[in-house]
């Protein structure tokens, strides 16, 4: 629906309430949940896991830390983006997190990236994603490590 211009219109109208999104339409905009958690990718699981999530439509982990080089990698093989949160957590359970602009992140500093928790009024907080090879830059802008050898 969101790709005919059609979504939750009240849902539309908060993200244009985000400082540069004024005129922002569902077509430029895309959905995906997100995992958070304070160090994940320990255990057996880990190697699975980014699969997994990418499969059940993660778009994003967001983590204190990761507990392995080996899961942040899996994700960003799999085109999640791993962010990393310093401080309080400023979402719950079932909130929006929006992060526009997260093309030009990627083509650029990723030490502070804004990102707003959707609520009555937008709330700002700041993500960041620890240094990136070129080619993980790349994997990622170009939707997934398939995709990176596709072209």
């Amino acid at each position: 629906a969101r790709r005919t211009g059609k979504g939750d219109e009240a849902l539309l109208e908060t993200i244009r309430t985000v400082p540069g999104c004024e005129t922002l339409a569902w077509r430029r905009i895309q959905t995906a949940s997100a995992l958070y958690a304070v160090k994940p990718g320990d255990g057996s699981a880990r190697e699975q896991a980014a699969s997994c999530q990418r499969v059940l439509g993660a778009g994003a982990n967001i983590a204190v830390e990761y507990a392995t080089k080996r899961y942040r990698s899996n994700l960003i093989n799999w085109g999640m983006l791993p962010f990393q949160l310093d401080g309080p957590t400023p979402f719950g359970l079932g909130d929006y997190v929006f992060i526009p602009n997260i093309t030009a992140a990627l083509h650029g500093s990723l030490a502070a990236i804004p990102a707003y928790v959707l609520g009555k009024k937008p709330l700002a907080f700041t993500l960041s994603i620890a240094a990136l090879t070129p080619d993980e830059r790349q994997i990622l802008l170009d939707g997934c490590l398939i995709n990176y050898y596709r072209h």
